[in-house]
């Protein structure tokens, strides 16, 4: 049968996407403390790294509903009913809309953000909860997949603490589109990144874990 490994394929995809974007973000992202580079030149050096990291973004929703339909098919998820696959699906496909229509209306529909916030978080939650559960023994789940389980509730939470580190960095890089670059915007700006880099560095290394466990699938 073909499902099996065109699931496999549209998981290991989800991967390379989401590792690549981010890589992309990253340098996109040094492009702004560059002093060298005027202040157009560094507005699009933003809106290139906003438009790259939807494709992490796009990834970490589509990781859920994606690795568990391969669990599902490789028989791992021992007596989850399809059903239910299908019903994460249904709500991943919700959030992924929500946070495509948050990324388009650039965070200024507050429902938009609300209800990806209320999605997140319970993705996070939900993860979490399983993750320990298989590792607990109280789900039927094998080792790797609890352990991936619990990857994605950390990097759910990563991404939330990069959002509130970056959450300082627009309002000097405004002050240096209205006014020119200055050494203060340009420290503001670098110190605002600064602070996310590690954070982004650590989410990369969870990644490289949880593709680690899908290879060695301990049980």
């Amino acid at each position: 049968m073909l499902i099996e490994p065109l699931v496999t394929l549209l998981h290991l995809l989800i991967f390379v996407y989401w590792l690549g974007g981010d890589l992309g973000a990253f340098y996109s992202s040094t492009i702004l403390t560059d002093s060298k580079c005027s202040a157009p030149q560094r507005a699009t050096a933003l809106r290139i790294l906003m438009a790259v990291d939807m494709a992490p973004r796009t990834a970490l929703i589509l990781s859920l509903p994606t690795g568990l339909t391969l669990a599902f098919v490789k028989g791992w998820l021992g007596a989850m009913p399809g059903a239910a696959v299908a019903g994460i699906w249904a709500v991943c496909l919700v959030w992924l809309a929500l946070a495509w229509a948050v990324h388009a209306s650039h965070g200024k529909v507050a429902f938009y953000k609300q209800a990806d916030m209320v999605i997140r978080w319970s993705a996070l939650l939900v993860c979490a909860g399983m993750g320990l559960a298989g590792l607990a023994g109280l789900l039927a789940l094998p080792l790797f997949i609890a352990g991936k389980l619990l990857i994605l509730a950390g990097a759910i939470s990563l991404g939330l603490l990069i959002r509130v580190l970056l959450r300082p960095l627009m309002a000097p890089f405004a002050q240096m589109m209205a006014s020119g670059a200055t050494p203060e915007t340009d420290a503001a700006i670098k110190g605002v990144l600064a602070r996310s880099r590690p954070v982004v560095m650590l989410l990369w290394l969870l990644l490289l874990g949880a593709a680690f466990l899908g290879l060695a699938t301990p049980t």
